[in-house]
């Protein structure tokens, strides 16, 4: 069955009008074709890089490997489509792939009227800068004039220039179309500073020839809650999207990990009976069979396993949890229950 809407985005005062199909049988589909097309970043580590075996790795490719692990009892069936800032929104509407996990903002406008829906957050963000040691500038604050990579067609553009506006001070808009064009600009010294999601600062930073001649200043100008993104018109879609995220963080609250999960099976715990599938029905009410979280934890991790290796302190990033930690351990990141 097929659902058609109008949608109207509004973008530097201009209104761009787009038609949208959505599928109602996303699961039909990726049953049928046995993948789940996964839309990424062309290449942020962490969050969306092929490593040396060509194979993506990342938080963001953690949700797709989590998804088909549930959907298809195999997080290793993704196939992925990197897409730039300007592409991401588009190829979904389309149809091209099947869920957008590329560190993308959830806001009022891309929820309401782009025909797609956010699944939750998989990553809370903040947007940053990063300068040069050389420049010896410490704050932001400091910088009236100067010149800022950027990435077109991210939220980073419009809070740029808030911020600077806020603050009575000028800049240079210096555009591209990738981060890693951004940070050759950087390093190219096209600019006086990058602007992006502060992960994305620390990521960037990695592929430098001197990583430890830049610093990311102590300034957060934003709210960037970072998640996935479904066509909207196909609800057990969304919904299977939404817990398997759902699953990854309970189960890293019930002490669930992908070394344990086995012996977890054995738990007389209601709470871990459910997610596992040991007890109720609670994968059949998304269509699927009752051990789809048991995949997801076995095969992928639950999200501390995720966050750790792709982007905490046994990453190279080495980005500390703070706000990302666990509702009961000082952080934000918090999932209804699965019960």
């Amino acid at each position: 069955m097929k659902s058609k809407m109008l949608g109207v985005l509004v973008a530097a005062g201009t209104a761009v009008a787009f038609a949208a199909t959505a599928s109602a049988a996303t699961l039909d589909d990726v049953k049928k074709k046995g993948h789940v097309q996964c839309g990424v970043n062309t290449g942020v580590p962490g969050f969306a890089l092929p490593d040396s075996k060509n194979q993506w790795t990342g938080l963001d490719v953690d949700v797709c490997r989590a998804v088909a692990a549930a959907v298809l009892g195999d997080a290793g069936k993704v196939k992925y489509t990197p897409l730039t800032a300007k592409e991401r929104f588009t190829a979904l509407q389309s149809g091209e792939i099947d869920i957008l996990s590329r560190n993308t903002t959830w806001t009022h406008t891309r929820d309401t009227s782009l025909g797609l829906n956010f699944a939750g957050v998989n990553y809370y963000d903040g947007q940053g800068f990063l300068v040069n040691k050389s420049l010896g500038v410490k704050s932001a604050k400091e910088l009236d004039g100067a010149s800022v990579c950027i990435q077109a067609g991210t939220t980073t553009e419009l809070n740029l220039a808030d911020y600077f506006k806020q603050n009575g001070m000028k800049y240079k808009a210096v555009v591209f179309d990738t981060s890693d064009q951004t940070r050759q600009g950087f390093e190219a010294n096209r600019c006086d500073m990058l602007t992006s999601d502060a992960s994305q600062l620390y990521a960037l930073r990695t592929k430098m020839k001197n990583p430890n001649g830049a610093i990311v200043l102590p300034e957060i100008i934003s709210k960037e809650p970072l998640g996935p993104v479904v066509r909207q018109g196909d609800d057990q879609w969304f919904n299977i999207v939404r817990w398997s995220m759902n699953a990854w963080i309970n189960a890293e609250e019930l002490g669930i990990t992908s070394g344990n999960a086995d012996k977890m099976k054995g738990s007389k715990n209601p709470n871990v009976k459910r997610l596992l599938g040991t007890s109720g029905d609670l994968g059949q009410k998304l269509g699927l069979d009752n051990a789809w979280a048991y995949r997801i934890v076995k095969q992928v991790g639950n999200y501390s396993e995720s966050f750790e290796r792709n982007v905490g302190m046994s990453s190279p990033l080495k980005i500390a949890r703070g706000v990302n930690a666990l509702w009961n351990k000082g952080g934000i990141m918090y999932a209804p229950p699965i019960r």
